[in-house]
C-alpha cells in the first residue's frame, strides 16, 4: 500500500481505512503514449506475422483494413501526458472497443477472447502469437473514460469518410427517425428507488463511522428491509420514506462530524448524498400530492441524469435513456443528435440537411420520414429547397390526391429500414442496454456502436 501520510480521505465506493486514521492512496502517476513504428518492414515477410499462417481473407483482417489507424492513433494519443509509463498501444485499445461491440461481451470475457483466438490477435496488431493477459479488464475502462466522447466522434466519422471515400456508402437519398437507447437500469418504481438509497446510506454510514470511530448508529436495517419484503402486499411507501429520512440525518451529521475533524469526504460521495436527497425530496413530494408526476424526476441513484422518455409504443410506453435523431442513408445509420431529455425530432429536419451535406457534399434528392416531421415549416423549407418528400398532403382527400403516386407507395414502404437498422443495432451492437456510465457515456456507446455495424455489415455482404 502507498500512504500520502493525509488524514483526510474518504470514499464513497472503494473504502480502505488505517485502524487509527483514514487512509489516503497516493495517485499512479500518468501513463505516456509511445506510438510504435509502423512504417519499418520485417526482415522476413514469410516469418510475419504469425509464422505468415493466417489466411487474410477472414473477416478480422478484412475489417482490419478498412480502419484509418494512422488518424485514429495521432487521435488517441491526446489523452495521454507526455511524461510517465508508457500506455497502452493505439489499436490493441481500439479494437476492443469495436470487438466490445460487435461480439457483445464484457471487459473481462472480451480480454479472455483475445488470448483464444489469433486472428483477434492480429487484428488488434499483435506480431506474435500472446498466451499471458494483453491488459487487465479495469484498465480498458479507465482508458474508455480517458478517450471521451470527442474520440468516440471522430472514430466514427473517420470511419465513415473511408466508407464514402471507397463508395460503399451512396448519397441516394435520406430516411430520419429518432429513438431511445435505454440505460442498463432497472425498472424504476418509487419504493424500490427509495430502497436503493437507503442500502447506499446504511452502507456509507457504517463505513464513514467505523473512520471517525463512532461505535454504532442505529440505521434500523433489518427492519427497513423488511419493510420493503411487504411492498408488494402493502402497496405503501410511507414507511420507507420515513427510513430514508433518519438515514439521511444520520449521513449529514457524519458528515460535519468529519468536516470538525478535518476529515475530507470525498466529492463523488457528496454528489450522490445530494442525489440521494433529491430523490427522497422528489418522492416525498409525490406522497404528499398524491400523484406519480413530477418534472425532472430522478429514477436511478447511480444515474440521475436518466431521464422517462414517452415512445408511445405498445410494447414499450415509457422507456430509460437518452433519446437520439438519426438519419439513414444507403443502409447505415448517422447520429445527429442525443440529449436524455425529451424533445421534438420534427425541429431537427433542417440540422440533418446540413449534417448531410457536410458528409456528402450534396443535399439529399429526397427525405423520408414519419408524418409527424410533415409540419409546414418543414414541407416550405424543403420544397423551397427543390427537396422531393414522402409526406401525405394536406387538407381534404380529392380524386387526385387519393389516387397515390408509385414512387410515394414505394418511399413509404422503404421508411421501414431505419426502424429495422434501429432494431438492429440494438439488438447485435449492445445498444439496448447501454452500460458506459456518465452523461457522456450513452453518447460514447452509441457512437461506438454505430462505427462498427456498418464495418461488420459490409463484411457480411462481401464475405
Amino acid at each position: 500500500m502507498l500512504y500520502c501520510g493525509q488524514v483526510q480521505c474518504f470514499k464513497c465506493t472503494d473504502f480502505r481505512f488505517h485502524p487509527s486514521k483514514v487512509v489516503h492512496f497516493a495517485k499512479e502517476p500518468q501513463p505516456v503514449y509511445r506510438p510504435k513504428d509502423r512504417s519499418t518492414q520485417p526482415l522476413f515477410p514469410e516469418l510475419y506475422p504469425f509464422g505468415g499462417k493466417l489466411d487474410k481473407r477472414k473477416r478480422w483482417l478484412r475489417i482490419a483494413e478498412l480502419v484509418p489507424w494512422q488518424n485514429l492513433e495521432d487521435e488517441y494519443r491526446k489523452a495521454f501526458s507526455d511524461i510517465g509509463r508508457p500506455a497502452k498501444d493505439a489499436q490493441l485499445v481500439i479494437e476492443l472497443l469495436l470487438l466490445k461491440h460487435m461480439m457483445g461481451l464484457s471487459d473481462r470475457e472480451l480480454v479472455a477472447e483475445v488470448l483464444e483466438n489469433p486472428y483477434i490477435q492480429a487484428f488488434c496488431g499483435f506480431r506474435s502469437m500472446a498466451t499471458e493477459e494483453v491488459l487487465d479488464a479495469s484498465t480498458l475502462a479507465k482508458i474508455r473514460g480517458k478517450l471521451r466522447v470527442s474520440s468516440f466522434r471522430y472514430m466514427e466519422w473517420r470511419t465513415y469518410e473511408i466508407l464514402i471515400e471507397r463508395r460503399i456508402i451512396r448519397a441516394r437519398g435520406m430516411l430520419i427517425d429518432a429513438t431511445v437507447f435505454p440505460e442498463a437500469i432497472k425498472y424504476p418504481t418509487n419504493v424500490g428507488l427509495l430502497n436503493d438509497v437507503r442500502e447506499w446510506l446504511v452502507k456509507s454510514i457504517r463505513k464513514l463511522g467505523n473512520a471517525l470511530g463512532v461505535k454504532r448508529v442505529r440505521t434500523y436495517k433489518r427492519k427497513a428491509r423488511q419493510e420493503y419484503l411487504k411492498f408488494a402486499k402493502k402497496k405503501t411507501k410511507k414507511a420507507m420514506l420515513q427510513y430514508v429520512r433518519c438515514n439521511l440525518r444520520q449521513m449529514w451529521e457524519l458528515v460535519e462530524k468529519a468536516g470538525r475533524r478535518r476529515k475530507m469526504v470525498f466529492r463523488a460521495a457528496r454528489e450522490r448524498l445530494r442525489v440521494a436527497e433529491e430523490i427522497f425530496r422528489q418522492q416525498w413530494e409525490m406522497y404528499r400530492r398524491k400523484t406519480h408526476r413530477l418534472a425532472n424526476r430522478i429514477v436511478s441513484l447511480h444515474r440521475p441524469y436518466a431521464r422517462p422518455i414517452k415512445t408511445g409504443k405498445a410494447a414499450k410506453d415509457t422507456e430509460f435513456g437518452a433519446k437520439g435523431a438519426l438519419v439513414h442513408v444507403d443502409g447505415f445509420l448517422f447520429l445527429d443528435y442525443l440529449k436524455h431529455e425529451a424533445f421534438n425530432e420534427a425541429e431537427l429536419t433542417v440540422a440533418h440537411l446540413a449534417a448531410y451535406q457536410e458528409r456528402f457534399g450534396k443535399l439529399p434528392p429526397y427525405v423520408v420520414a414519419d408524418q409527424k416531421y410533415g409540419t409546414r415549416d418543414n414541407r416550405e423549407k424543403l420544397g423551397g429547397l427543390e427537396i422531393r418528400t414522402s409526406f401525405k398532403p394536406l387538407g381534404r382527400k380529392s380524386k387526385e390526391t387519393q389516387k397515390k403516386d408509385p414512387w410515394f407507395k414505394k418511399k413509404q414502404k422503404e421508411r421501414n429500414r431505419i426502424e429495422g437498422a434501429f432494431g438492429n443495432e440494438k439488438e447485435h451492437y449492445g445498444l439496448d442496454r447501454v452500460r458506459y456510465v456518465g452523461t457522456e457515456g450513452a453518447e460514447m456507446c452509441v457512437r461506438a456502436g454505430l462505427s462498427i455495424g456498418p464495418i461488420d455489415e459490409w463484411k457480411d455482404k462481401n464475405n
